[in-house]
């Protein structure tokens, strides 16, 4: 894509510009690393489209790619002006936070974004012991209701499978009501006083939810709620 304009605006907006650029460098920025990290975060991308945008990208030095030490593929990592960038799509995401809001869907609310999400909002240094275990279940959902974190203090996991562990948090709500707490527009007390959230098991972790659980970066903004 190509505006043949020297306006700085007009070349941004040939790297961006170009459809699923501004989610990929958001993923990227993300800590997203390897191919399937980045198809996970992205959803409805082909894997030839994302191999193509990545070659793009790579090109415009908005991506740095390095062969993995020992094994097959790559890893991809931000360039100081995809590092620089990282403000700008901030202040993207808040403008749609006031204004994109009402154009949200009933199909935008994708379980598999929500839970990639959630994994990286896991604060570990706030939870105690070596392992924790948190089972969601989406009353919405038709199929595979059930999901499961894994903590441990090296990393968070989200499981399809049942891990046959002790499960030490339940959640119980739909798909949505999740969301809309982590995203700040609703409080985990507010959806559990009007029944659209059950949350059981330990009360050191149930108490502090949102210590451990960190909420979205634009939670904070006024006009989340």
């Amino acid at each position: 894509m190509n505006y043949n304009q020297f306006c700085p605006i007009a070349k941004a907006a040939e790297i961006l510009g170009e459809r699923w650029n501004m989610l990929i460098l958001r993923e990227v920025l993300m800590g997203g690393r390897r191919f399937n990290e980045l198809q996970r975060g992205l959803g409805d991308i082909s894997p030839a489209l994302l191999t193509k945008r990545l070659k793009q990208l790579e090109a415009q030095n908005m991506i740095i790619r390095r062969r993995i030490q020992g094994q097959k593929g790559h890893e991809y990592f931000p360039t100081e002006a995809c590092e620089a960038l990282l403000p700008v799509l901030l202040s993207v995401g808040e403008w749609g936070v006031i204004w994109a809001k009402s154009t949200i869907l009933d199909r935008d609310f994708d379980v598999e974004f929500l839970m990639l999400y959630l994994e990286r909002s896991i604060d570990r240094g706030k939870i105690k012991g070596i392992q924790t275990v948190v089972k969601f279940r989406f009353s919405d959902l038709t199929e595979q209701q059930d999901w499961w974190l894994v903590i441990n203090p090296e990393r968070a996991e989200v499981c399809l499978k049942d891990p046959g562990k002790d499960i030490d948090v339940y959640f119980n709500c739909a798909v949505s009501t999740l969301s809309e707490i982590w995203m700040g527009e609703r409080t985990y007390r507010d959806a559990i006083k009007t029944g659209d959230l059950q949350m059981e098991g330990d009360p050191s972790l149930t108490r502090n939810v949102n210590a451990w659980l960190r909420p979205s970066v634009f939670s904070e903004n006024p006009q989340a709620r």
